[in-house]
């Protein structure tokens, strides 16, 4: 498993303590200093099925104060990828991969308090 997470966020510091928990191995990267390029980001949301807008962390400063809700609108898919690359405090967490599934935000604690 690999987790994208923020050290500081509690919804992440959460997600590793059930990860400890079960004993589940996983890779860690920090998402404020490690960005998803673009290119990642678009292989990851191809491959999660979501909506990008799902993708977006919408709590975050950095959304609010630029007013993107109301700018992604207008914005086309490469757009989004392109800005969510350009800061990880952008990109919605955690993010987990398990093989082929991705899971985004809350979905992560879900999918493994089931598993």
């Amino acid at each position: 498993m690999k987790l994208i997470c923020y050290k500081r966020c509690t919804t992440c510091k959460g997600v590793e303590k059930i990860l400890q928990e079960k004993n589940i191995e996983y890779e860690y990267r920090n998402i404020d200093t490690e960005n998803p390029t673009k290119e990642e980001l678009k292989n990851w949301h191809e491959k999660s099925g979501l909506d990008i807008k799902r993708f977006f962390n919408t709590s975050g400063t950095i959304y609010r104060e630029n007013n993107l809700k109301d700018k992604l609108e207008d914005m086309d898919l490469e757009e989004k990828y392109e800005l969510l690359s350009t800061n990880g405090m952008l990109v919605k967490r955690p993010i987990l991969f398990d093989g082929d599934k991705i899971f985004v935000g809350p979905d992560v604690k879900k999918y493994l308090e089931e598993k």
